[in-house]
């Protein structure tokens, strides 16, 4: 079974007032390392962020348990220093973020001023193993045009400086001020795929190749395809399936690499993108198939149709299926973030609600003292720089 691991960004907030505090920096410094069962924690661009690194599993079940560890270590940091870590891919309440100490940090800060100073946003990266440059790209290639639908159904961020923004993920906005973020075009080999990359280099736009912030990409530092485009999943159970989605998608393209990958080009696509961010599982999305609107769950039910092989041999497919049932029918994040505002109109009650569901099924055990530590401008395993 191919290996698949998470890198889950988290928001620290103040355990009083439930408002970011910035906090990354103290909580990794005194408590970060690697847990026994493999998850690691580090810096983000923010102070307000906490990065958790889960080991690669080959199960659905592992993926779960190492999502819900990572984020008990998470929370067992923040705690230490008088903070929570809750799984929002946007703050809530309007809030001022700090770069955390790094030069590469301070370079992004002084080459790209507002974007990089308002973007406090928290993302769900996946890696997927592959065996070469050439089986990633051929997966690249195919599993593009069903990357919106990934981002609906994880789409956690309504709210932006204290407003409904109408969009079910403004972080997909927000972090689409990046130059170099989207959809890519369809590369054919590793060669159109290198020639891409450093074209892209060459302007000196981005400032290294780790700042190539498409929606999925080929990992700089180990064999893995990294897709990029989700928010960080409000439940530790969405969090698990959609890695598994990603896996099957990369998986399934392997299997036939020489299909014809479905030529949309990136304009368009990043046009269905902004479709299912401003949506998510809540309105219409465009079908891959058709390229036509058409209600999230049929796109959703056509995603599990193309992906049910590789989900049944690898004995997930009846929990995938009810997962993704559970996030149309319930709604993800998005909607779970609205209902905990419409009550009382209050912001705090959204992370409240959000630390509850963020830590729902985690247990004490799951975060045990750590050894080692990282901190920003250091890399691990399945954690490329921001």
């Amino acid at each position: 079974m191919r290996k698949f691991g998470v890198e889950e960004e988290l928001l620290l907030v103040d355990a009083t007032t439930l408002r970011p505090s910035p906090l990354g920096e103290q909580a990794v410094v005194l408590h970060h390392g690697t847990t026994p069962s493999g998850n690691c924690l580090a810096t983000e661009l923010k102070q307000e962020q906490i990065e958790s690194i889960c080991p690669p599993q080959t199960t659905l079940e592992g993926q779960l348990q190492a999502i819900r560890s990572g984020r008990a270590a998470a929370d067992t940091a923040a705690r230490a220093v008088g903070g929570r870590a809750v799984a929002l891919a946007t703050s809530p309440a309007a809030a001022a973020s700090h770069f955390t100490s790094s030069p590469r940090f301070a370079m992004i800060a002084e080459r790209f001023g507002v974007t990089a100073n308002e973007q406090l946003t928290n993302g769900f990266h996946v890696h997927v193993e592959v065996s070469s440059v050439r089986e990633a790209v051929a997966a690249l290639d195919q599993i593009r045009v069903w990357l919106p639908t990934l981002l609906a159904l994880s789409s956690n961020s309504p709210f932006w400086q204290g407003a409904d923004t109408g969009f079910a993920s403004y972080r997909y906005q927000a972090w689409s001020r990046w130059p170099t973020s989207g959809p890519t075009e369809i590369f054919g080999d590793d060669t159109g795929y290198f020639a891409h990359r450093q074209s892209l280099l060459d302007t000196m736009v981005p400032l290294d190749p780790a700042m190539v912030y498409s929606d999925a990409r080929i990992c700089e530092h180990q064999s893995t395809l990294e897709v990029r485009i989700a928010d960080v999943c409000l439940e530790a159970e969405h969090a698990a399936v959609l890695a598994a989605l990603i896996r099957a998608l990369v998986e399934t393209a392997a299997r036939d690499p020489q299909l014809e990958p479905p030529g949309i080009p990136s304009s368009l696509l990043r046009v269905w993108s902004w479709e299912a961010s401003r949506s998510g599982t809540e309105g219409n999305l465009i079908h891959p198939r058709s390229g036509a609107s058409a209600p999230a769950a049929e796109v959703a039910g056509a995603l599990l149709e193309r992906l049910e092989p590789v989900l049944q041999d690898y004995g997930e497919l009846d929990q995938v299926r009810l997962e993704v049932a559970r996030i149309l029918r319930d709604g993800s994040g998005a909607r779970a973030q609205r209902q905990a505002f419409a009550s009382r109109g209050r912001i705090p009650d959204i992370v409240a609600m959000a630390i509850d569901r963020t830590h729902a099924g985690v247990t004490e055990a799951a975060a045990a003292p750590f050894s080692g530590g990282r901190i920003a401008g250091d890399t691990a395993m399945g954690a490329p720089q921001a």
